[in-house]
């Protein structure tokens, strides 16, 4: 394994630590390279440095100033840093330059609950749904802003359409497996009540402090929800 895999394989360990010291390194021997700017940028966000990882975004986007990614990845940054305003017009921003992507109306949608635009978070979800319907995490999500704003009925109908669609059953069986989330991964933890998993998985999708906008990252970063809601370390 060379010195990239081996910071990538800690950065998805957890390992933050060690895959920073390795992309240190790797940017001190090729700072043009912007992958290893935005793993380190990305691990600082992990970490809460988050004034060094807007310094890496900043720098990115030098480079690649018409790169929807790391404006969005700028942009959580900046949400992190309390800078919502800012943090809201980057996403605007990110959605001109990609607009037929449904991931950039999740995250706009997602950043407009956590400020309490709670109607424009559900606007947002729904135009991400609409273009992608297979969206398992924005449906939940939604069903998490419904419920706040007291819509139970359709909070529900949302849940249910999330459980569906990642396996999940009340009764405690097994839905047919789909392209979401792989076979081995669909099936959750039969004593666990509706409301824990809910709670549970709202708190897994908080931890998206860098915007994974790349589709197989989506994927992992879903498979690693399910596996905690089965209770995997």
């Amino acid at each position: 394994m060379d010195q990239y895999q081996q910071g990538i394989a800690y950065f998805k360990e957890g390992k933050f630590k060690e895959s920073l010291v390795i992309f240190n390194q790797l940017v001190t021997n090729n700072s043009s390279n912007p992958t290893y700017l935005l793993y380190r940028g990305r691990i600082h966000s992990r970490m809460g440095s988050f004034d060094l990882a807007l310094r890496d975004f900043d720098q990115l986007l030098e480079m690649e100033p018409s790169n929807a990614d790391y404006v969005s990845d700028r942009a959580v940054v900046l949400h992190l840093l309390k800078r919502n305003q800012e943090a809201l017009k980057e996403l605007d921003r990110a959605l001109a330059m990609d607009p037929e992507n449904p991931y950039r109306y999740a995250s706009r949608a997602f950043l407009k609950d956590r400020t309490g635009d709670l109607e424009g978070a559900i606007a947002d979800y729904e135009k991400a749904i609409e273009m992608d319907p297979e969206d398992a995490i924005s449906i939940n999500n939604k069903g998490i802003v419904e419920e706040k704003l007291g819509y139970k009925e359709r909070a529900n109908e949302s849940f249910k359409r999330a459980d569906e669609l990642v396996g999940y059953q009340t009764n405690g069986t097994t839905a047919p497996p789909d392209a979401t989330v792989p076979a081995e991964d669909s099936h959750i933890a039969d004593n666990e009540s509706q409301e824990e998993k809910r709670v549970t998985f709202s708190s897994y999708l908080s931890t998206l402090g860098d915007v994974i906008t790349d589709q197989s990252v989506r994927k992992d970063f879903f498979k690693f929800v399910s596996d905690k809601l089965k209770g995997k370390k």
